[in-house]
């Protein structure tokens, strides 16, 4: 599944998780283990973004309209983030050769 995971890829969060802003952080709980975790600004953005469903690319492009960073830099992070929130069961990610 996280192979698969191209710019064309719709991600969103998943339902079995809770969440909530903590100032300029938020906290996750994945219900299912009851293991918090925790998203710096940036990555807080980007889970207010996952409430909705997403392509990376439209995620990509609404962090690079927002912060100064480069395209190639912000995608290669975006993808490592979002690998690690589905390995975690955190979001749901429908291949793009599904979508």
């Amino acid at each position: 599944m996280l192979a698969g995971l191209g710019l064309s890829s719709r991600v969103t969060a998943a339902r079995d998780q809770v969440s909530c802003d903590l100032g300029s952080e938020a906290a996750i709980l994945q219900i299912a283990s009851g293991i918090y975790y925790g998203l710096n600004p940036v990555g807080t953005r980007v889970w207010s973004l996952l409430q909705q469903a997403h392509t990376v690319r439209e995620i990509r492009d609404a962090l690079v309209a927002e912060y100064d960073v480069a395209p190639e830099l912000c995608e290669r992070d975006l993808v490592a983030l979002l690998q690690t929130l589905a390995a975690e069961r955190l979001i749901e990610v429908q291949d793009d050769a599904l979508a």
